[in-house]
Formats: structure tokens, sequence, C-alpha cells
């Protein structure tokens, strides 16, 4: 698991002990008759007609909306909360999007008398007021996530934060596939009822166990896991997960994690992730911009104090015109500690810079000059990348386009290589790293997006 030091010793305790007290013929006596006599377990299998006329096939379907609470998260509530039982604790947390885990998690704290906090996007519950008011009515504390997008990311990231700080008496009931370890295994464990009942149904309806295709659609996982959970080495049975696309892969509007995701590391667990690197350099560059005006904005409103010989003679003069000085308050104390005479003071975002007189502050102009321009270079590159990307995608223009976006990009490259080689000579040697830094960054990019296409059309054939 991809987790912090101070969550370890709750994920070590769940993970030398879940599948132990899992296996025990009291936890699955108990777990075995609550499912049954209080979710409303097995649920039917049901012959869509209809459907099946239509598709010339024969579909059954699952109900799993008949379940107490109306989703199948109730089986996974449900395990976990004898788990939390039996491992002494006396407190539940839970993160919820929609609501329906919510709903559950409320609902087996309920019953068996547990405080149970549910930690909720301030967004989400604006969207889901009736499950909101499930959650509250069975006795939960709904708590608003109020950071980054306010949705379920938010929420998880409130919950493991909880976790982190009460770890004697708090089980966290995660709802989905996801998550450190054990909690995939253990959610797709509980939910395996689906599986396991659709298994024993189907052999009474058809004389086999193995349909020729278990469908699925995918989101956090939970449901998908307990269908295919007895399948996952069944070579005889096709398994077909189904995911949102929005308005199509190609369209830029979608999240269509298993098809444009990529590996990377989110609450514990390394996963698919829709990651915005463009987006990313496009913040860096926004924030870069404003960075290099406010630099030149100083430089143009430094202004000398004639007839100084010694900046201890500036105590008690105005100052109101240089707000940013690095000693914004000279003083008997300080002013000893500066250097002397026709020195500007003015801060750069990064840097502190001394100005010793109008031609070395002349020259200052001309370096934060290059700066903007150099950052319009970078802009223009990545413009020039996301051209090519949309053209491409939209079947848009002949190779001429595509070779004079290309020739552009390859000049912008050498006027930063230029940019670089001035930086070298006049021994800026920093400034020369961070042209390298962004023209490895560029490349990295162009080859995130050729592989991300190469994927797509490799989904599509």
């Amino acid at each position: 698991a991809y987790i912090p030091e101070m969550m370890y010793p709750n994920i070590e305790e769940l993970k030398s002990k879940y599948i132990k007290i899992s296996s025990e013929k009291s936890f699955k006596k108990e777990f075995n008759e609550l499912l049954k006599n209080y979710v409303g377990r097995p649920t039917p299998l049901y012959f869509a007609s209809r459907l099946s006329e239509k598709y010339n096939t024969k579909i059954y379907l699952k109900r799993e909306d008949l379940c107490h609470t109306g989703a199948h998260k109730i089986n996974n509530t449900i395990g976990q909360i004898l788990l939390a039982k039996r491992l002494g604790k006396t407190r539940i947390i839970a993160e919820t999007g929609a609501g329906q885990h919510g709903v559950a998690t409320a609902t087996v704290c309920a019953l068996m008398g547990i405080e149970c906090i549910i930690y909720m996007g301030e967004i989400d519950i604006g969207r889901q007021a009736p499950n909101v008011a499930r959650m509250k009515m069975l006795g939960a504390e709904v708590r608003p996530a109020v950071s980054g997008s306010k949705t379920l990311k938010d929420a998880t990231n409130e919950a493991i934060r909880d976790w982190i700080n009460n770890p004697i008496d708090t089980h966290y009931i995660i709802g989905s596939v996801v998550g450190p370890h054990p909690y995939p295994d253990m959610v797709a464990r509980f939910q395996s009822v689906i599986g396991n009942e659709v298994m024993d149904q189907l052999e009474k309806l058809e004389g086999t166990k193995n349909p020729n295709y278990v469908i699925a659609c995918v989101g956090g996982g939970s449901n998908a896991a307990g269908l295919f959970y007895p399948y996952l080495d069944n070579k005889k049975v096709k398994i077909i997960c189904v995911e949102a696309a929005g308005k199509g892969i190609k369209s830029g509007k979608s999240a269509a994690t298993s098809i444009l995701g990529k590996e990377g590391i989110i609450h514990g667990a390394k996963t698919l992730l829709m990651q915005g690197i463009r987006l990313v350099c496009y913040i860096s560059l926004a924030h870069t911009l404003y960075a290099y005006g406010v630099y030149l904005a100083e430089i143009y409103a430094a202004v000398p104090v004639e007839g100084v010989t010694n900046l201890c003679q500036l105590i008690g003069k105005d100052l109101s015109y240089a707000s940013n000085l690095v000693y914004s308050e000279i003083n008997s104390s300080n002013c000893a500690s500066l250097s002397s005479a026709n020195q500007f003071f003015y801060v750069d975002p990064p840097t502190f810079f001394i100005v010793e007189d109008a031609a070395g502050l002349a020259i200052e102009k001309q370096l934060a000059w290059i700066d903007i321009f150099e950052a319009i270079i970078w802009l223009l590159i990545l413009l020039s990348i996301e051209v090519a990307v949309w053209l491409q995608d939209r079947n848009i223009g002949q190779g001429l386009i595509f070779k004079t976006l290309s020739i552009t990009k390859w000049c912008l490259y050498s006027l930063l290589w230029a940019a670089a080689g001035y930086w070298i000579y006049r021994g800026h040697y920093m400034f020369a790293w961070d042209e390298f830094v962004w023209i490895a960054g560029f490349v990295a990019i162009e080859m995130n997006i050729v592989e991300w296409r190469n994927e797509i059309n490799d989904a599509e054939v």
C-alpha cells in the first residue's frame, strides 16, 4: 500500500486480522443471517424477456436494487461493521459521493448502535439532499468536505485525515474497490455474494453456472467486483466492464479512466487516474508570466534616493514608493548592515536583487523582458501541440498543416536553446537549467499524447 507512516498501524491491523476474522464460523453465520433476514438476500435473477427477444438471446438482470437501502452497498457495510465490532471499534467513519454508501453505512451503524460520521463533499450534499436526510434520520453525522473540488475525492481525503487522528477506536468503511490494501480485496470478498448467487440461480434456471457473458457497469467497482469475483479464473465466461465515456473518448470531455487513465497514486493505492499533465503546464505558465510581470513592475517602480552616501541616511525618509523593500523599515539597528549609497532594493518573486546604479538597473530591465519573452515562447509551444492534437483527433487538415506546425514548434525550441546558451554565456546557469527542464517537459508531453492516442486507437480496434 502507498500510505503515509501515520496510517500504517490502522492498515496493518486490518491486513493482519481481516481474513482470519471473516473466515471464522461465527462471523460467517452472523454475516449470512443478516444478508438473508435484514438485507433481503438472495436478490432475484430476473429474465428480461422483451430485451432478450429484441437481441435474440437470453438476458438476465441481477436485481441488486431490491436490497434493503436500494443498492448492493449494504452487502459490504454489513461485513465491515461485523469486522469492526470484532476489532473492538466503537466509532465508524465513511465517505460518500451520491450518498448510497453513506446511507448503507448509516444503516448498519444504526443496526449495531455504533457512532457514525459520514464525510461528503459540500457540492454533493447540495445535489443529494434526500440521501443526506436519510443518513441524518438514521443518526449519522454528515460532515461537509469544503476543500478542493468539494466532491468525493475530497470527502475521502477528510475521512483519511480523521482515521489517522483516531486510530484506536475508529474503523473506516470504504465502499468501493479502492484505497490501500486490504480494502479492494476485502470489499470484493464481501460483495462476492452477488456473483455466488448468480451461479446458484443460473444453475437452477438454465442448468449451468456459467453464462456466456457477465456484464456490469464500473465506477468505484464494488458492484462489478462482486459479480465478477467467482468468474475471474473461469475461461468459459467473458467479462465485460461498461464505463461511462462522457461525450466520447476523443471529445476531450470524458473521464473513461480505463482507456484514458495513466498509472498514478491516490488514497494509498496505485491505480489508473485521469492526470492533467497539460493543465499543470498551463497553470505553471500562468504563474510564471504573473511572477515575471511582478518582477518587471517592481524594477520599473525602483526609485533612486539622490544624495545618499549611506543607507542610514534613509531613516525618517518617505519610502512609500518601495513597499517591497528588503528592509521596508530602515532604522539605526539595521542600516549599518546594508551596503552604501545609490542602491535600489526590491524583491523578485524567487530572489532578492540589488541594483547598484542606473546602468545596472537598465540591464535588469532587459533581463526581465527576456524572461517574459521566454515564457511567451513556452506558451506558443504548448499551443502548437494542442492545435496539432485537436486537428488530428478530428481528421482535419492535410500534411502541410502539420508540417508547418512542426516547423514552427522546432523554431520555438531553437529560440529556447538560444536563450539557454545566452544564460550560460552570462553565467546564469540556473536560468539555463530552466530552459532544459522546459524542453524536456514538452517532449514528455508529446510522447504522453502519442501513447494516449495509440491506446485509444487500439481500444477502438
